[in-house]
């Protein structure tokens, strides 16, 4: 039986990935982990495909992105920008979808390092250190886009300030006269979700406002999380009067709570969010937004990989910062 990448992968419990840049030389790879992947191609005899190997540096003219929620409308557009670049330089794109799942991300990421696919532009739901040393790598070119990893290693990514959105959407908020704004984020291993959060704060305290720890709802994206965390706090005897919403999905769920409980948007709760809620489709109610431009963050994501893709000597790691729109 031939043993290929994946079934060292398995038997040592880690990325194809990874084992593929011990096999090939690369760096990045602890010197534990290196050596129990030669231990294991020693026991499980494995013999590299010299055939497939060399075939490994032709590129296969495919990328692909790997989302947490192609449902939300910011992903939708993000993917569609992207495809739309890649086949212009005659790439097609697969679309994955994580379900905000990191092992099924990892899982995704294996299959198309398998598959040899070119380069991933990845809305990672991570931002630990240790997973993406199995991600960024020499052999699979990777774009991120939304949510960044929290890593010494140099990577591009195209995205928008969204301390400073999550700020100024705050101010907008002070200005108007709230006092009592609460905000719901996502998980806080999402660094947009941290970022998020710390604009919000980062206004609050330039302001002179205080910070009620009862106001800050941790969750996840989800319309459920957002719905659960604004109920929560409206069942409080002291209630906020104004909510920052990390995404458009939270805030539905958030508006979904207060319309359960008889409250009015905007009169009894006024709210703000990243991403346009009239554009989900599910609600028709105005809300004051940060637009972040999706489609054209999918776009730049695609043409900056496929640089990456073909030319070897590409090293140049973009920062790429796209500003937002405010609708009010």
């Amino acid at each position: 039986m031939t043993v290929r990448l994946v079934d060292i992968a398995e038997h040592l419990g880690i990325s194809v990935s990874t084992v593929s840049r011990v096999i090939n030389g690369k760096d990045r790879v602890k010197d534990e982990t290196r050596k129990r992947v030669l231990e294991a191609v020693e026991e499980l005899q494995y013999r590299p495909n010299e055939i497939a190997r060399s075939l490994r540096y032709q590129n296969s003219m495919t990328i692909a992105v790997i989302v947490p929620d192609l449902s939300n409308n910011f992903f939708n557009l993000l993917t569609k920008g992207a495809a739309t670049a890649a086949k212009e330089d005659n790439y097609l794109t697969i679309l994955c979808n994580s379900d905000y799942d990191q092992k099924m991300e990892q899982e995704y990421m294996n299959l198309l390092v398998q598959k040899q696919v070119d380069g991933v532009i990845l809305a990672t739901v991570c931002k630990e250190k240790d997973y993406f040393e199995n991600i960024i790598t020499d052999d699979m070119p990777v774009v991120f886009v939304d949510n960044l990893p929290d890593v010494d290693l140099d990577f591009n990514y195209v995205t928008i300030d969204n301390e400073r959105a999550a700020y100024d959407l705050t101010a907008h908020l002070i200005q108007q006269g709230y006092e009592d704004i609460a905000v719901l984020t996502g998980s806080l291993h999402e660094t947009s979700a941290v970022k998020r959060l710390q604009g919000w704060e980062n206004a609050m305290k330039s302001h002179d406002m205080t910070i009620n720890q009862q106001f800050i709802g941790v969750g996840d994206f989800r319309i459920e999380s957002g719905y659960n965390m604004m109920a929560s706090m409206l069942n409080r005897r002291k209630r906020p009067d104004a909510v920052l919403a990390a995404n458009n999905y939270l805030a539905y769920g958030a508006i979904r709570a207060a319309q359960d409980k008889g409250l009015l948007i905007p009169d009894d709760l006024y709210v703000v969010c990243f991403d346009a809620v009239d554009k989900t489709g599910l609600i028709n109610i105005n809300i004051p937004s940060i637009i972040q431009p999706a489609q054209k963050i999918g776009e730049v994501a695609a043409e900056t990989l496929v640089k990456r893709i073909t030319d070897k000597n590409y090293t140049l790691y973009d920062n790429i910062i796209l500003e937002p729109i405010f609708k009010g």
